[in-house]
């Protein structure tokens, strides 16, 4: 079945022009307004508790995202609404016009080749909200899917954050990241919602801002999910390369957003000046070596090259 036909199948269009509630939550938009498109998808019976946002490109991401939507239908959680943005370059934007839009009080978000695994996902995340009134986001344990190739397990085995043993408990993390998480949408407006200025680091802005809201960020046990990194070196490579540049425009004109992400569980330093960052790098790229992962140590090197060449740009180039 043709992308648009298996959509409009699971979806209501919207073709009018969209009447956003209200936008004024936002703190840092972006100059223009989303041109996306909006797909809704409303609860049989009516009853909204939770609002599932989906930013996508195409619509398709390689065959991901309709995997995603028939994933979605097996959910046994159904007070829910599915709010799809496609064609929104800017991630930001697109979940801040799915919150406005929103009817839940709790906000899930997913990327577009996110793989859900078990039909209790919704559930299991809206009963830890429901029960701990502290936490503010929490987010799954991203797994490598059993049937994952080579390749793509290589890759979440050697890069951090790509993979991680699941928490036996509730942790505080920062592992908690838009590929599936849950958010109190109270907050989420409090805070100013996404960042629409930044094309990199939404994810630490994000958790930042709810923790000094008060909030708890974590992850929680009994709930898996899969985000696969490209499936082969050269659509990797490309990838830490664009992450590369679009990192350098963030230093470049937003340093005050530019977060540390480690790569375990637990407290850390948010923020580390640039030039201890870029002395680490040679040390990165050598420990990555040293340790057996070319992978991690190729891309580490992608990401660097990028990073530089867009210091050589003209400034506001992205």
């Amino acid at each position: 079945m043709h992308t648009d036909e298996l959509i409009r199948r699971l979806f209501s269009k919207i073709t009018q022009p969209i009447k956003i509630r209200d936008l004024s939550f936002v703190r840092y938009p972006e100059s223009q307004a989303s041109t996306g498109e909006v797909w809704l998808k409303n609860p049989k019976n009516g009853d909204v508790e939770l609002s599932v946002i989906i930013p996508t490109s195409d619509g398709y991401r390689n065959g991901y995202f309709p995997r995603l939507l028939d994933q979605i239908e097996l959910q046994t959680f159904g007070e829910y609404e599915l709010i799809v943005i496609k064609g929104d370059n800017r991630q930001g934007r697109a979940i801040n016009v799915g919150a406005a839009l929103a009817r839940g009080r709790y906000l899930m978000t997913l990327d577009d080749d996110t793989s859900l695994p078990d039909c209790e996902t919704f559930a299991k995340m809206v009963a830890v909200m429901e029960s701990c009134p502290d936490i503010g986001i929490a987010g799954g344990n991203n797994v490598i899917p059993p049937e994952a190739s080579r390749f793509v397990r290589s890759v979440m085995q050697q890069i951090p954050r790509r993979s991680w043993e699941p928490v036996a408990e509730i942790t505080d993390s920062d592992l908690a990241e838009h590929p599936c998480m849950i958010i109190r949408a109270e907050t989420f407006k409090l805070v100013g919602g996404e960042n629409e200025l930044l094309p990199r680091g939404l994810d630490p802005y994000l958790r930042e801002e709810f923790r000094k809201a008060g909030k708890r960020v974590v992850v929680v046990p009994g709930m898996t999910y899969h985000h696969l990194p490209p499936d082969n070196l050269k659509k990797l490579l490309r990838q830490f390369y664009r992450n590369g540049r679009n990192a350098a425009y963030v230093n470049r004109y937003y340093p005050q957003w530019v977060l540390e992400t480690p790569a375990n569980h637990g407290p850390f330093q948010m923020h580390v000046s640039l030039p201890h960052r870029m002395l680490r790098s040679p040390k990165r790229l050598l420990m990555a070596l040293f340790a057996g992962k070319p992978l991690l140590f190729i891309s580490e090197l992608a990401y660097f090259f990028g990073f530089v060449q867009h210091c050589l740009l003209p400034k506001k180039t992205i």
